[in-house]
């Protein structure tokens, strides 16, 4: 895609030719052997061909998830079970046991009037069975029976020796997300808070509920991915409307600096290079919770990057296409605007795991433009990526593969049914219950909204991503290369700044933290409350904000999060001031704010043309 700049930048290098993302079939010719003939070869061809198809449409049909991961895992499970009769045995007794606890419980509502105390609490996390209502006869029994039925499938999908960790993890998530879909609280006649509401409304409520499902069909037919209520946060006007201008743009990014909001201004800019999972401006929400705000108002100059979102035509971007046009674009253009002033490199999520490759790439390329590295919820090491995690193995990338090459991009309904798995209570079953049954529609915010304005995944990107970093770890353990080349985290020597959050179900916080294990660098580490996406949004104000954080001088001993947790110091309140005043205090002395160079291009005022295109 040409570049459309008048900044002095290089035209950058043709791009190389696109990779093929099928691995070699068994039958092809060995090395040092000579090829197979013309005839084998067009038969190995239309073979690939008809598998690809198939999988291509078995994956359509399952949201992209692998059938075969999924009987793989199961059968691990079973066939261990079948070979363990001391865990059956166990399994047997605990059932037993829990029959009595249930009869037990049964006869203690009968003679209490049916207000017995439970004999099973849910987890802290479930919400499901709050209400009072749950506490009367016969919904108790309901709730309780459930509780104890979930609790003997944990015990029974775990603990079976011989099934890998891996299987195990797929077999009790699948078990858990089927006893879900069956919860009482997710059936009108077993929930008592819908039976009320029935009753107090005159069926008013499953109305409205019919009405709500009825639009979402008709949303999710027409192609719109945006939920409802989303549209009273128009781009520019209600969100992403810090001033600003498009002072670059090339195929893949825009580039955006924000007006300053003070009279002095710290001379490091910061860029921003947000995840393309989404669009930029979860950093740039409403005025009153925006990152980018608060930055401009402490007196920083910050740059943002917004990624184009890709279409079926960018199949073969590439993993490095977005450090190159992305990151390593946009550092020329701010040096060049600004006159070879160092930056603060900042990332979030997947944008930070980019930046970080970056910023050791160019440490081993002689390149010293990063005054810092800031990382928020990004992971650099996948080992422990959660839960996430179920998702990623050989053949369920495979599966992926398949679909993507059949459309050229990953669609943002396959990511999100994946991400809403992860929490299905909260995300999916819990929505419709108060959707569906109670009638009662969410009341849109700026979070809710930006997250509906979903994006897509270049084929190649993604598979890349997903076989490097994800499947293979390379870039924790020196492989990942950059150019030809192998960068390595441990090369980083600037000043770190790590966020995690605490409920984070994309990048559990310890696995953010491993970054301080990789790098001899100064590393602070701040872990928030919240989760993946609320957490980083911690305007200052906001009720019951609280944070940890311990900085590691460059060259001390590693401390685990362990250590970490007992030598934190801990907070009230955002977090953002806690990380400006670490910025400012690895910059310079403030002055004027920046002129615009001569020459320098004005394109569009933030926020630019590719944060509107769908």
């Amino acid at each position: 895609m040409p570049a459309t700049s008048a900044l002095p930048i290089p035209v950058e290098p043709s791009a190389p030719p696109a990779l093929r993302l099928v691995r070699p079939h068994p039958e092809a010719a060995p090395p040092g052997t000579s090829a197979a003939p013309g005839d084998d070869r067009d038969l190995l061809a239309t073979s690939e061909a008809i598998d690809e198809a198939v999988h291509a449409a078995v994956a359509r049909a399952t949201g992209g998830l692998s059938p075969a991961a999924l009987a793989n895992a199961w059968s691990d499970w079973a066939v261990h079970l079948a070979f363990s009769p001391g865990k059956q045995a166990e399994l047997v007794v605990k059932a037993a046991r829990k029959g009595e606890r249930l009869a037990e419980f049964v006869l203690r509502s009968a003679l209490q009037g049916g207000r017995a105390e439970p004999c099973i609490e849910p987890l802290p996390q479930d919400r499901r069975f709050d209400d009072p209502a749950w506490r009367a006869w016969p919904f108790s029994l309901f709730a309780q029976s459930f509780l104890l039925t979930q609790q003997w499938w944990h015990n029974a999908t775990t603990g079976v020796r011989g099934v890998s960790r891996a299987h195990e993890a797929v077999v009790a998530f699948t078990a858990r997300q089927m006893l879900d879909g069956i919860a009482p609280s997710n059936n009108p006649l077993t929930n008592p808070v819908v039976l009320g509401e029935t009753l107090c409304t005159g069926a008013e409520n499953l109305g409205q509920g019919a009405l709500n499902l009825i639009e979402d069909v008709v949303r999710s037919m027409a192609g719109g991915a945006r939920s409802a209520g989303a549209g009273s946060f128009a781009v520019g006007r209600e969100v992403a409307a810090t001033p600003g201008r498009v002072v670059y743009r090339n195929g893949l990014i825009e580039l955006i600096q924000y007006a300053p909001a003070t009279d002095a201004v710290q001379p490091e800019p910061v860029l921003i290079v947000p995840a393309w999972i989404n669009k930029y401006y979860i950093l740039d929400l409403s005025p009153e919770n925006s990152l980018v705000r608060h930055l401009v108002g402490q007196g920083f100059t910050v740059f943002m990057i917004s990624w184009r979102n890709p279409g079926p035509d960018d199949r073969d971007l590439s993993f490095d296409d977005y450090r190159r046009r992305g990151v390593m674009e946009a550092l020329d253009a701010i040096t060049g605007l600004l006159l070879e002033r160092r930056v603060h490199l900042t990332g979030y999520c997947l944008g930070g795991t980019l930046a970080a490759i970056a910023a050791a790439a160019m440490v081993r390329d002689g390149d010293d433009r990063i005054a810092s590295l800031t990382l928020f919820a990004a992971q650099v090491d996948f080992t422990e990526a959660g839960e996430l995690t179920l998702f990623i193995n050989e053949s369920q990338i495979s599966f992926l593969e398949s679909l993507m090459r059949s459309t050229g991009t990953l669609d943002a309904t396959q990511m999100a049914g994946a991400f809403q798995l992860l929490r299905s209570n909260d995300l999916i079953w819990s929505r419709m219950v108060d959707s569906y049954l109670l009638g009662r529609r969410e009341e849109a915010s700026d979070l809710t909204a930006w997250n509906a304005d979903a994006t897509r995944m270049p084929a190649r990107m993604h598979a890349e991503y997903l076989r490097s970093l994800f499947l293979d770890n390379d870039l924790a353990e020196g492989r990942f290369r950059v150019e030809g080349r192998p960068v390595a985290l441990g090369d980083i020597r600037v000043p770190v700044f790590l966020v995690g959050t605490e409920r984070d179900h994309v990048a559990p916080w310890r696995s953010v933290f491993k970054l301080a294990l990789l790098t001899e660098a100064e590393v602070t580490f701040l872990l928030t409350n919240g989760g993946h996406n609320a957490g980083i949004v911690s305007e200052a104000g906001h009720p019951h904000r609280r944070y940890r954080v311990h900085t590691r001088a460059a060259g001390d001993l590693y401390v685990d999060p362990e250590g970490f947790l007992r030598r934190a110091r801990a907070a009230d309140g955002s977090w953002w001031p806690e990380w400006t005043a670490w910025l400012a205090a690895r910059s310079g002395p403030p002055g004027p704010p920046p002129r615009a160079r001569p020459g320098a291009p004005a394109l569009d005022p933030a926020p630019g043309r590719y944060v509107r295109e769908a």
